[in-house]
């Protein structure tokens, strides 16, 4: 069973290069607190002292993790880090970074997405002789880079040699031996961006990382790119820069921070736009405006702006409940909801109430949160959400399920307004999408709503 009917995503990325010889292990483990949000099944730091590789990695989160004994451990200049999440699985052999000794050296990577290639590049290594430690996609691209640099003269070369077979979205940070490199897929589906404080540069999946660590954003890596740091300073490499990008717009509407910047769009100003959109095409009579924490808060703070509706706390989230509660039963699952939300009876009681979401999956929990609202007083309780219906599954490392678990693949919108128990629902229209404050120029993945994929993959 998953954990909570919520869409995840894949694993957040981080990586320092410190030109004045500074240990980065303590700024590694800051960094991935602010990063936490994109994955919480393991975490992982490896370090590089002179070509000796250093590596603290578990199942958990990044403070139970990591500790002052262990990050005491964790010596260089150089540093990759990595927070994970995988619908398949999460053995503690699968958490990242992946470090493999080789030929040449060493390579440490932390890979944030999904090769949907993957399983014929494994057959293919294991044909060859390949041994494989882990279930770990970052383990086939690992094996392929070792292979391309005993064929090339840089890390870099092996990185051109290897992006080619490579299927699928993905951003990853590579630690070699003397450099850290930066390497986006052509398509740009995940985000990565640069950062400096000083003399120390940084990769992260999201600006927020550097806002926490005191990091200046220098810019986003662009689709295609190879930006490789070292002594020398910074080289870009844009051989494959020449396609029209296909960002997950999921990143906007829930996967990110909301102070995070992506591709040069605020995340907090498309969420409160999507709200203000939301009002507008589902306008109701109603006296308070609430939104599901975390994700919906800012939707709902849109919505409360555009409608005159006052915005107010309707629900509280537990932050300790954990990541292990395992529900199998509807008692559990309804259970699993009151552990982790509970309703403000005082700011209810007797009053019609907007609820906002970001999306609705399989629609357990939101017909779970609807009964809890209306238990506590709620008078009538319309439901909005912040994305068009999942109807489509995603192939590019978000676990949206297969459609005949998805709620708007099984029935028509009144039909899920009913097995909610709404008293009316409505979602973003998918044409919606392109008036959220997104870039003009860039290109935006959305086929988990259209079945529309990229035809350049």
């Amino acid at each position: 069973m998953n954990m909570q009917d919520k869409i995840k995503e894949e694993c957040g990325v981080l990586g320092i290069y410190d030109f004045d010889g500074a240990d980065v292990s303590r700024t590694l483990y800051y960094g991935l607190f602010a990063l936490q949000h994109r994955g919480q099944q393991s975490a992982g730091i490896a370090t590089n002292c002179d070509g000796t590789i250093y590596q603290v990695k578990d199942k958990g989160l990044v403070g139970e993790v990591f500790t002052d004994k262990n990050l005491a451990t964790l010596k260089g200049n150089i540093g990759v880090g990595h927070v994970r999440y995988s619908p398949l699985n999460d053995e503690r052999e699968n958490a990242q970074p992946i470090v493999t000794r080789y030929r040449k050296g060493s390579i440490t990577l932390a890979l944030n997405g999904n090769i949907i290639n993957s399983a014929e590049l494994k057959e293919a290594l294991l044909n060859r002789g390949a041994v494989f430690q882990s279930t770990n996609e970052a383990e086939v691209i690992m094996h392929l880079l070792a292979i391309a640099r005993t064929q090339t003269h840089s890390i870099e070369d092996a990185v051109k040699l290897v992006m080619p077979q490579l299927k699928g979205a993905y951003s990853f940070v590579l630690m070699s031996p003397k450099k850290l490199l930066a390497v986006r897929d052509p398509n740009g589906f995940r985000p990565l961006a640069l950062g400096k404080k000083g003399n120390a540069h940084y990769i992260a999946s999201e600006t927020v990382a550097f806002d926490v660590i005191g990091a200046d954003f220098v810019r986003d890596v662009e689709p295609g790119e190879v930006v490789v740091i070292n002594d020398d300073g910074i080289v870009s490499h844009n051989d494959f820069c020449n396609k029209k990008p296909s960002l997950c717009v999921f990143e906007y509407i829930y996967f990110a921070r909301p102070d995070s910047v992506i591709d040069g769009v605020s995340v907090y100003k498309t969420r409160m736009e999507i709200g203000k959109r939301l009002a507008l095409a589902h306008p109701v009579k109603a006296d308070i405006v609430i939104g599901v924490p975390d994700s919906g808060l800012n939707f709902a703070h849109g919505y409360s702006q555009q409608s005159k509706i006052p915005y107010g706390d309707g629900l509280v989230r537990n932050r300790y409940t954990g990541r292990t509660f395992i529900k199998q039963t509807q008692a559990e699952r309804e259970l699993a909801v009151a552990l982790k939300l509970n309703a403000l009876k005082a700011n209810l009681e007797g009053k019609r109430v907007v609820l906002i979401d970001d999306s609705i999956v399989r629609g357990t929990t939101t017909a779970n949160l609807v009964k809890l609202l209306r238990k506590n007083g709620a008078k009538e309780v319309h439901v909005r959400i912040g994305s068009p219906p999942f109807v489509h599954p995603c192939y590019f490392g978000t676990d949206i399920p297969s459609g005949k678990e998805l709620m708007a693949v099984k029935y028509t919108i009144p039909q899920m307004c009913q097995k909610i128990d709404a008293d009316s629902l409505g979602f973003l229209d998918a044409s919606e999408l392109n008036k959220i404050g997104l870039r003009k120029d860039f290109g935006y993945c959305s086929a988990c709503f259209s079945g529309k994929y990229p035809v350049n993959i």
